[in-house]
C-alpha cells in the first residue's frame, strides 16, 4: 500500500515511485511465501494531489504497465498470481487511479501476462458501472478472485440493498467460476452472526453447513 500516513494507497501506477513499489512488492512476496498465499493484490495508487486526472492519466498508465510487467516476472518465479482491483471513485476514494473493470481489463491486455488477474469486487463494480451479469460473463476469463458486499451500505449480502446475491451466486456457478468469493463487508455483530446469511443460503440449496450436499450424506 505504500505509506498510508503520507496519503498513499498503493504505488504501482504512481510516477516516480517505482523503486519504492519494487521494495514493497519484494516484501509482499516474502510475506506471501511465509504464509503460503499464492495471490497478491497489486494496488495501483492515487492520482497525486494537485494534479489534473486527464493530464496524468497517460503517464500513470505507462508506469502501471511497466510495474506490472516487472511484477509478473517476479511472481512467475514464485508461482504466484498478481491481482488488480478496481476501487470505486464515487464513495470510497475519488483519487484512486484504477476504478472500473473495463480499465483494468484494458491494462491487463496491454501487459499481456497470464499470471496477472482481475480482482473483481462487486461492491465497487456495482457503484461504478452496474450491469453485473454482463460484466461477470465478459470478464470471467480474467477474474482471479471475487469479493462481495451489499450496496450501498457495504454490509452482509442479506442486508437491505441493491444486489440479489442468491442470483449472483447461481450465475457464478452457471458460468463455471471455481475461485474464492471473499466477504469484504462490515458485519453487524460478531463474525458468526455476520455469517448467518451463508448458513441460510446453504440451507436454501439443500446443503449442510460447509457446502456439502445433504444427499451425499
Amino acid at each position: 500500500p505504500g505509506d498510508p500516513e503520507a496519503g498513499e494507497l498503493g504505488l504501482a501506477a504512481v510516477p516516480g515511485r517505482q523503486a519504492a513499489f519494487r521494495q514493497g512488492l519484494e516484501a509482499a512476496v516474502h510475506y506471501a511465501r511465509a504464509v503460503g498465499c499464492p495471490r497478491i493484490h497489486v494496488m495501483a495508487g492515487r492520482v497525486p494531489l494537485g494534479t489534473d486526472w486527464a493530464a496524468v492519466a497517460g503517464e500513470m498508465e505507462t508506469t502501471f504497465i511497466e510495474n506490472l510487467r516487472y511484477t509478473a516476472d517476479l511472481l512467475s518465479q514464485e508461482d504466484m498470481i498478481g491481482r488488480l482491483e478496481p476501487i470505486n471513485r464515487r464513495i470510497i476514494d475519488p483519487r484512486y487511479y484504477l476504478n472500473t473493470p473495463h480499465q483494468a481489463a484494458a491494462i491487463l491486455e496491454k501487459v499481456g501476462r497470464p499470471n496477472l488477474k482481475l480482482q473483481l469486487d462487486l461492491f465497487h463494480c456495482q457503484i461504478m458501472d452496474g450491469n453485473l451479469s454482463r460484466n461477470l460473463e465478459t470478464y470471467l476469463p480474467l477474474i482471479g478472485h471475487i469479493q462481495i458486499a451489499q450496496v450501498p451500505g457495504r454490509h452482509k449480502p442479506d442486508s437491505p440493498g441493491e444486489l440479489n446475491f442468491p442470483y449472483i451466486f447461481e450465475l457464478l456457478e452457471s458460468l463455471g467460476y471455481t475461485g474464492y468469493v471473499g466477504c469484504e463487508y462490515a458485519p453487524k455483530g460478531d463474525t458468526l452472526e455476520g455469517l448467518g446469511w451463508l448458513r441460510s443460503y446453504w440451507e436454501s440449496r439443500g446443503l449442510q453447513h460447509g457446502g456439502t450436499s445433504k444427499a451425499a450424506k
